[in-house]
């Protein structure tokens, strides 16, 4: 089977980004600077060959996804599977009302338990298995082509660390800023990685996902 070229990008800036809040799978749509970025991505990618375009369902993802279609005039194809870790009653929190109200929920968040699920969400090991699952198989889709893939900065730690060996529980030390542009390879041995978190369509400035 022919290899397929994936570009994975996560989702424009929100006001919960800003905010330091978990969004999970509550559906959050991109601000004005989130729109602005989506259509950078778009503009950049405007030249690729992109065969099928697959986004998350929630809206902050879907947005960013409309715009890498627009010149391609390519039908954007929702998949669930493609969404953020759920995670439960962390969601709709910041950050300092986790440490400061759930610590020990907090410690085994920050240490990244693998088996640790916030009541309502998922684990590390299941939210791994769906995305490394359901990139594979719209990968094979597709061999020999290139393939979009829009999410969420939780989906794209999971495939930088499929890609480069790094177990879950490793400390992250790569970025995975809003409207990145991320390159893997996938063939049925795995995912590679071509290139990471290239900004330079946004001249370098997104945030970066602090709680992947």
């Amino acid at each position: 089977m022919e290899a397929t070229r994936l570009i994975a990008v996560r989702h424009g800036e929100t006001a919960w980004n800003v905010d330091a809040r978990i969004q999970g799978q509550l559906d959050i749509g991109l601000n004005e600077t989130g729109l602005w970025q989506a259509r950078r991505v778009g503009q950049a990618l405007e030249d690729e060959p992109i065969a099928a375009i697959y986004a998350s369902d929630l809206a902050r993802a879907w947005q960013t996804a409309l715009e890498i279609a627009r010149p391609h005039r390519i039908d954007v194809v929702a998949e669930r599977g493609l969404r953020e870790r759920a995670f439960g009653l962390f969601e709709g929190r910041t950050f300092a009302d986790i440490d400061a109200n759930l610590p020990a929920q907090a410690r085994l968040w920050r240490t990244r338990d693998p088996e640790f699920t916030p009541a309502g969400g998922e684990s590390l090991l299941v939210f791994r298995d769906r995305v490394t699952s359901i990139a594979a198989q719209l990968a094979a889709r597709h061999a020999g082509a290139l393939v979009v893939l829009v999410a969420h900065g939780g989906v794209m730690d999971v495939l930088y660390r499929a890609a480069t060996g790094q177990e879950l529980q490793a400390p992250r030390t790569w970025d995975l800023g809003n409207a990145a542009i991320n390159r893997l390879l996938w063939t049925p041995q795995g995912l590679t990685l071509v290139g990471w978190a290239d900004t330079g369509h946004l001249g370098g400035d997104a945030l970066d996902e602090a709680t992947a």
